[in-house]
């Protein structure tokens, strides 16, 4: 099976000469299309949304394509760093800041290539699942609720924890997804 499938991508916005780009992507398949008819709570999807509300389409712009993963997460974090994101300064919607290109060290640990991307990515898809799961039970949802309907409960030394989920559903009322409603248990509720 060909492992050079992936490719990198742009969505640009076509308001203004030239298109700017608001997001870049790796993927496979329909991937760079995906976003422009599957609705989410991202900036990206935000700025979507309005561009297409203004009476226009975002391009989706294959930039290099053949490559490998690895080629493409390269190719993806260099080009995040070089434009930036909205949080750091920069014109991009993406969510996953690259911390570096791997492969260095810090305190004496190896960092390989990719692993702090896919590591962003990742969470990205568990913070997107706990929300879902809140955003489904109106009532909210505990912690344990979380790490054991979605599989996060770890069993470290033949004791169970959530400390996973209780991370992510962190993050998540940290970024204002989340509210904690207090009680006897204390309940987290997805916010419109």
């Amino acid at each position: 099976m060909p492992t050079n499938f992936y490719y990198v991508y742009s969505l640009k916005d076509p308001r203004s000469n030239p298109a700017k780009p608001f997001y870049i992507g790796k993927g496979t398949g329909s991937r760079a299309f995906d976003h422009l008819v599957k609705p989410d709570s991202t900036r990206k999807y935000s700025r979507i949304k309005e561009i297409q509300e203004s009476g226009f389409t975002p391009l989706v712009d294959v930039l290099v394509d053949d490559l490998t993963e690895t080629q493409a997460l390269k190719i993806e974090s260099e080009l995040i760093a070089a434009f930036g994101t909205e949080e750091t300064g920069g014109i991009l919607t993406n969510a996953v800041v690259p911390s570096g290109l791997g492969g260095k060290q810090r305190d004496g640990i190896v960092v390989p290539q990719g692993s702090v991307e896919r590591a962003q990515l990742g969470l990205e898809l568990l913070k997107t699942s706990i929300l879902e799961l809140a955003a489904a039970n109106p009532d909210g949802i505990l912690n344990s609720d979380a790490a054991s309907l979605l599989g996060l409960r770890s069993d470290y030394r033949g004791k169970q924890k959530d400390y996973l989920s209780y991370s992510v559903i962190g993050l998540l009322m940290r970024e204002g997804k989340l509210a904690r409603v207090e009680g006897v248990r204390p309940r987290h509720v997805a916010k419109a």
